[in-house]
C-alpha cells in the first residue's frame, strides 16, 4: 500500500518522527535498539524523537521488568494533534491581532523611503495591505495594468483580489495596456472603470496609486515591485494618470 507520508511532514512531523513512528507502528511495544534499527535512526537520536512524539501525544512506553518498550499511539490521534495545533494557531492568531495596533504604530513612526518587494507572495501582498487599507467607496488608480510574465497564477490571484475588492466597495480607475483588452478576469470588471492606453503607451510595469503611495510592479517570472511612501510622489503620479486619461479609450 503506498502512503503520501509527505502529508505528515506538512502538517509538522520531521523526517525522523515520522520514520520512527511508522517503525512503531510495524514492531508494536518494542525496545531501542530493534526500533532504532527499522527506523533507521542512531540511538542517540532515537531518545530525542520519541520525546518529541510523546510531547506530540504520538508515542507513549511500558516498562516490563526494568525495559522500556516504547509503542506508537494510535493512528488516530494524530487527528488530535492536528486539532491542537490549529487551537494554539487560534490562540496565536488573537494575540497577534491585540498586537497589531502596537505593530503599526512603530511602522508610522517613519513614513517615507522606498521599499523593494522580491517574490510572488511578497508582491501580491502589497495588493492585500493596499485593501486593507482603502475604505469603502475609496478607489485607486491603476496605470499601464498587465499580466506580464508572471504566469495563470497571477491570473487566480487577481481573479479573487478583484473579488475581495468589490464586495468591500472599493473602486479601480484602471489605465489597462491594450493588449489586455477582452483578456482582464472578469472579476476586474466590477466597481470599476476601465480605460485602454494606445499601444505606443504599452508598459511593462504596472503602478497603484493610493493614499499617498506607489507601488511600480514588474509581473516578470519571479515578479518584484517598488512602493514610495510620499505624498508628492503620489500626487506627481495622480497627475500623470489623469494626464493619460483623457487619451485612453474604453
Amino acid at each position: 500500500m503506498f502512503m503520501k507520508l509527505e502529508l505528515l511532514e506538512e502538517i509538522g512531523l520531521t523526517k525522523g518522527e515520522i520514520s520512527v513512528y511508522m517503525a512503531l507502528l510495524e514492531l508494536g511495544p518494542t525496545k531501542i535498539g530493534a526500533l532504532a534499527q527499522r527506523a533507521g535512526v542512531s540511538s542517540s537520536k532515537v531518545y530525542k524523537i520519541l520525546g518529541r512524539l510523546q510531547k506530540k501525544g504520538l508515542a507513549g512506553y511500558v516498562v516490563r521488568e526494568g525495559v522500556k518498550y516504547f509503542s506508537a499511539q494510535p493512528p488516530r490521534r494524530i487527528l488530535d494533534y492536528i486539532d491542537e495545533k490549529e487551537k494554539k494557531l487560534d490562540e496565536n492568531r488573537a494575540r497577534v491581532k491585540e498586537m497589531l495596533p502596537e505593530l503599526e504604530e512603530q511602522q508610522k513612526l517613519e513614513k517615507t523611503g522606498a521599499t523593494v518587494y522580491e517574490g510572488f507572495r511578497a508582491v501580491t501582498n502589497i495588493f492585500r495591505t493596499m485593501l486593507d487599507e482603502l475604505e469603502p467607496g475609496e478607489s485607486y488608480c491603476v496605470i499601464g495594468a498587465t499580466y506580464g510574465q508572471a504566469g495563470p497564477e497571477l491570473r487566480r490571484f487577481f481573479y479573487k483580489f478583484h473579488q475581495l475588492r468589490a464586495s468591500k466597495g472599493v473602486v479601480v480607475k484602471m489605465l489597462a495596456n491594450l493588449n489586455t483588452k477582452g483578456n482582464l478576469v472578469k472579476t476586474t470588471q466590477s466597481k470599476a472603470e476601465i480605460r485602454f492606453l494606445p499601444q505606443y503607451f504599452a508598459s511593462h510595469s504596472q503602478t497603484n496609486v493610493w493614499r499617498g503611495k506607489v507601488a511600480i510592479f514588474m509581473f516578470t517570472r519571479n515578479p518584484t515591485a517598488v512602493v514610495i511612501e510620499n505624498g508628492e510622489a503620489a500626487a506627481s503620479f495622480l497627475s500623470h494618470f489623469r494626464a493619460l486619461w483623457k487619451i485612453a479609450r474604453p
